[in-house]
């Protein structure tokens, strides 16, 4: 199982109370993940990526083990501590303004 940590506004929208736990198929990339998360909560379609393209979104980032992941492509193999459910991948909605 995966342990996915979404941001606030997300967790709102897919009715959730905290993180969640998703099965995801190997290899287990950014890619599958998000296949897996839009598989179980449509309503997130198009939120975190572009329903045409499925390139994130520009203010969506991916962080795992202390990472910043989001520029890696889609279908590279997560780290093992995240494949092993012992850290979250995390999908931070990034803040801009001025």
């Amino acid at each position: 199982m995966i342990r996915i940590v979404l941001p606030a506004h997300l967790r709102t929208l897919a009715k959730l109370n905290g993180d969640l736990e998703l099965e995801v198929k190997e290899p287990v990339t950014q890619g599958s993940i998000l296949d897996a998360l839009e598989a179980a909560y449509p309503m997130l379609r198009g939120t975190i990526r572009d329903y045409g393209t499925l390139e994130r979104r520009p203010f969506i980032r991916f962080f795992a083990c202390g990472q910043d992941l989001s520029y890696d492509p889609p279908d590279t193999p997560l780290p093992d501590a995240v494949t092993e459910g012992k850290e979250p991948f995390r999908i931070v909605g990034a803040m801009a303004g001025g």
